[in-house]
């Protein structure tokens, strides 16, 4: 009986602690702007066909989804190039990224390094934009390119992402500038 008596006091404790006031639970509502996901040490593997085209690991990214698939990549990001054989063969490094998965763009920002591993090739700048349908990098800003060439400098930039191809606009410096 007594057993009775204090499971019927704690259904009536319970339910009177659960009021279904409307007004109130209106206002507990969620960020409009919030991301859909978080993901804390985020690592992607993009594949076509069967072979690792891409790695994206950043410390952050959150996923918002409304007219397109839009993920940023906060607080440090890398970007791994691969080649036909699964080697990496570029490497991307920057603080903040954004991609677009319904266009296959992305673009990365602040403190930029791209890095061609195949004949240590580096280049810099402060923003850089990546499209994955015909693999190309390119920026309008200024660029700093480091190798065992020297040190060149130019106004704006396009490469393939294996730097197989690159053009550099008003280049200077001491370099050895050969450009298709």
């Amino acid at each position: 009986m007594l057993r009775n008596i204090y499971s019927f006091i704690l259904f009536t404790a319970l339910l009177s602690s659960c009021s279904g006031d409307m007004a109130q639970m209106k206002k507990i509502k969620g960020d409009k702007n919030a991301p859909n996901e978080v993901i804390k040490n985020f690592y992607l593997l993009f594949n076509e066909y069967g072979n690792t085209k891409l790695g994206v690991y950043a410390d952050i990214a959150e996923t918002y989804v409304k007219e397109e698939r839009i993920t940023q990549l906060k607080d440090s990001l890398k970007i791994d190039f691969y080649d036909a054989d699964g080697s990496i063969q570029s490497s991307l490094y920057a603080k903040y990224g954004e991609i677009n998965f319904a266009t296959g763009e992305m673009f990365v920002k602040d403190s930029v390094h791209f890095h061609n591993l195949v004949d240590d090739r580096h280049m810099y700048t402060t923003i850089l934009f990546w499209n994955q349908k015909d693999s190309m990098i390119y920026t309008n800003e200024k660029v700093k390119v480091v190798s065992d060439k020297g040190v060149g400098y130019g106004e704006s930039f396009k490469a393939r992402q294996d730097f197989s191809y690159y053009k550099i606009t008003r280049p200077t410096g001491k370099y050895e500038f050969k450009q298709d």
